[in-house]
């Protein structure tokens, strides 16, 4: 090596796979030209790598019966959205990322999350690598009054922050973001792979080792994930994705990772002159606007983690002009749309071979879940044969290849919110209609005429077994 080179390697950008020469295929994630040179950190210096290990005295292994376990108290936000999908709080010590594409609002969540806490008393740090104070201040003054237990602080040297912290004491910290800070010990520009991780093991260890909860900005790829080594996510306690269009009002924050609650739980915000303001009901949201009397419109019920959301499925099938029929979903998955239409054209024997289809879901979310296929096929066969759906009706059930309609999870708390939401019919597996007429039998007894049909509580239960049973009730 000559004298005074620097030494480099390549790390992995996705996973943070390390090797002294570049490949095309990273050996630990299987991704193809995501190899990138950098200089290597010595582990000396390395801040956030191997602990030193002199001077340290040798920790004892204990057994499960002598650790004593006690609940922590959570930190609450005051805004129930965030704190359903952070598991009931923010958790002393925790660290979470909080990702989303530029503009989306991270940095006014988090610093709405500063006002609420220090409106309750506590400390709370927010360092921001972007903007300026009076940037921040500005930002500030359209939300309102803030308390004096928030403090602010405009600096990217990792070392000067880490010192500020030590000296303060916070206990809520805030980093916006994780790509403009630099650890004067790595030579590497910020926002790097080495950088990047670095900078997070020092602000790891310094939220397990004060028991100070943290939470860091990071920007997002064209991809949709966090720029930056994969290891990210796998280092943090909790990963959160701020999604929805920049240019329409409302946004929704989804928990990817949590290890203090559920992975499933979303949240929904409506992006106001004052900062964000929750959705409490997102449901009568989704389906404001929806047409009368039109065909090839049907209301589902999807489960968001323990919350159920109704949303309008909307389907337009027309002859094409092309020799090639064209297809296109939004909101769902493209693939499952044309594997809808595949069972509909063999079970049905409909001839949509010749026509282009295009599905929606009304309101801008994306719902993957299987239990709206019931809803997706009948809304298609609805368009196709241009006949409408009842504006009452609400349909939840999966689709197997043989077109048989199989059972769904939480059938009982859908129903209940289409019942609230003024729903009067609900089309739903047979299988899951057998389980609730289990439950309430002896309150309905002289009701039941049909096994396949009842009223429970002024809402007519229909159960299918195939979507030949569903598409005879359009």
């Amino acid at each position: 090596m000559a004298k005074g080179k620097k030494a480099t390697a390549f790390f992995c950008q996705n996973c943070g796979y390390e090797s002294a020469k570049w490949m095309g295929q990273c050996p630990g994630c299987k991704e193809w030209n995501t190899f990138v040179e950098e200089p290597v950190i010595s582990t000396k210096t390395g801040m956030g790598g191997a602990a030193k290990s002199e001077g340290r005295q040798r920790e004892k292994a204990h057994t499960l019966s002598e650790i004593s376990m006690k609940e922590e108290e959570k930190l609450l936000t005051r805004m129930e959205e965030l704190d359903r999908v952070l598991g009931g709080g923010i958790v002393p010590g925790s660290m979470t990322l909080v990702g989303g594409d530029p503009g989306i609002g991270k940095s006014t969540l988090l610093l709405q999350v500063c006002r609420e806490l220090s409106a309750d008393g506590h400390k709370v740090l927010y360092i921001s690598g972007e903007e300026s104070l009076k940037q921040i201040k500005i930002r500030a003054n359209r939300m309102g009054k803030f308390s004096e237990s928030l403090f602010l602080l405009c600096e990217t040297n990792l070392t000067l922050i880490e010192a500020t912290i030590k000296e303060m004491e916070p206990e809520v910290v805030i980093i916006d973001s994780i790509q403009t800070m630099y650890n004067e010990n790595v030579s590497a520009a910020p926002g790097s792979v080495s950088q990047v991780r670095e900078s997070t093991g020092v602000l790891m260890q310094l939220a397990k080792g004060f028991g100070i909860s943290i939470f860091i900005v990071g920007h997002v790829t064209k991809e949709g994930t966090v720029a930056g080594p994969r290891v990210l996510e796998h280092m943090v306690d909790t990963v959160l994705y701020f999604e929805g269009d920049r240019h329409a009002s409302y946004r929704i924050l989804r928990g990817v990772k949590n290890r203090f609650g559920s992975t499933n739980e979303i949240g929904v915000f409506e992006m106001r002159q004052n900062g964000l303001e929750e959705v409490k009901n997102p449901s009568e949201y989704m389906l404001n606007g929806k047409p009368e009397g039109a065909s090839g419109s049907i209301v589902a019920c999807s489960m968001e983690g323990t919350r159920p959301i109704l949303i309008e499925i909307q389907a337009l099938v027309c002859p094409t002009n092309f020799g090639f029929p064209r297809r296109q979903a939004t909101g769902t998955d493209f693939n499952r749309v044309n594997l809808l239409m595949a069972v509909l054209e063999k079970r049905l024997c409909l001839q949509m071979s010749n026509c282009d289809a295009y599905v929606n879901i009304a309101g801008g979310m994306k719902i993957t879940e299987p239990a709206i296929d019931l809803g997706m096929a009948m809304a298609i066969v609805s368009s196709f044969k241009n006949r409408a759906i009842d504006e009452k009706t609400i349909a939840f059930g999966e689709i197997g290849l043989s077109g048989e309609v199989r059972a769904v999870n939480m059938a009982e708390q859908r129903i209940l919110e289409a019942k609230k939401l003024g729903f009067t019919t609900c089309i739903l597996p047979a299988v899951c209609l057998d389980q609730l007429a289990d439950q309430i039998r002896d309150q309905i007894k002289d009701q039941i005429k049909d096994q396949q049909k009842f009223t429970s509580d002024g809402m007519k239960l229909i159960g299918v077994k195939s979507v030949q049973d569903a598409i005879d009730l359009i």
